[in-house]
């Protein structure tokens, strides 16, 4: 059973894709990703489930390290909370996206960082305790910056309630994390085990999302397809681009550039679908970027951990 889940974990961006295809093919066979279930959003549920395997990974020493590395720490968590929001506007200003793939874009630069980008890390081989660190530090602090930003950023545009948002994120991704912390500090034997697991069951979550999300929006992607996917595609080469210069900018050590940079372009672009769908549910292609986007940063960041790794032989 270990080495299926391994298999799943190391073909993640391959499993990826035939979840996609299988949605264009068949867009209905995950239209219940989308549902409710007895008063319950099953596409939050699924978020909350990948938070807190997240929680369960994660020490206090991740948040201590805030105070012995305050330099890079500042430095990731600025850069996510700056660069990444107005990179995506105004990427979505100059090719002039409709209110709605607006909206998910900038969504996609508002939230904080992606677990996927720990991963991709280790296997750039890049300082991973960074990684880990700015991850929690981003993902703890986006209830207040990622409604905010969002506000300040498109508030005056499209109509939402930044206070919901609010609460959203606090039980998408504060409880989930704080449950995972709690049994991870009652049965640390225990979590350490599900660590051979977790990141293939995260990673089914996350093509299940992807899936319902592509389906449900089939014809209107291939509708506008060309735009939205190089939009995506440079919001992801352009957050990694400026990672390196920061990075190299800033004076820090070749593992700790090849962290920033992965670091700002992996975004929870789950999460970014999941508050599209709850909080700009008459903007259908909202949830689309996010989607789109986790597509994207899976699938190139395997390449380019593989050369980065590679570049350090």
């Amino acid at each position: 059973m270990k080495r299926v889940f391994k298999f799943i974990e190391k073909y993640f961006f391959i499993i990826i894709l035939l979840a996609v295809a299988v949605a264009l093919i068949y867009p209905n066979s995950f239209k219940w990703v989308l549902n409710t279930y007895n008063g319950i959003n099953i596409l939050n549920l699924l978020l909350s489930l990948v938070l807190f395997t997240m929680g369960t990974t994660l020490k206090a020493d991740n948040f201590i390290r805030v105070f012995k590395r305050p330099k890079e720490i500042a430095i990731g968590i600025s850069a996510q909370y700056i660069i990444m929001p107005l990179l995506a506007l105004s990427l979505a200003s100059l090719f002039n996206l409709d209110a709605a793939l607006t909206a998910g874009l900038v969504l996609v630069g508002t939230v904080p960082g992606g677990t996927a980008s720990d991963v991709i890390t280790f296997l750039a081989r890049g300082d991973l305790a960074l990684s880990v660190s700015l991850t929690a530090v981003s993902t703890v602090i986006s209830p207040i910056l990622t409604p905010l930003i969002t506000l300040i950023l498109i508030g005056n545009q499209i109509s939402f309630n930044p206070t919901e948002m609010f609460i959203s994120i606090v039980e998408i991704v504060i409880i989930p994390i704080a449950l995972g912390l709690l049994l991870n500090y009652k049965f640390p034997d225990f979590c350490e085990k599900l660590k051979d697991y977790l990141p293939a069951l995260s990673s089914i979550v996350i093509c299940l999302i992807i899936a319902g999300v592509i389906g449900a929006n089939k014809q209107a992607i291939f509708s506008s397809s060309m735009i939205i996917i190089l939009v995506v595609i440079l919001q992801y080469c352009l957050a990694m681009l400026i990672g390196f210069v920061i990075g190299y900018l800033s004076g820090m050590n070749k593992k700790q550039i090849i962290t920033i940079a992965i670091e700002l372009a992996f975004q929870n672009s789950g999460l970014s679908t999941g508050l599209a769908k709850t909080h700009f549910s008459n903007l259908a292609l909202a949830t689309v970027p996010g989607a789109l986007y986790s597509v994207w940063q899976n699938l190139a960041g395997s390449v380019i951990a593989y050369v980065l790794n590679k570049y350090h032989d």
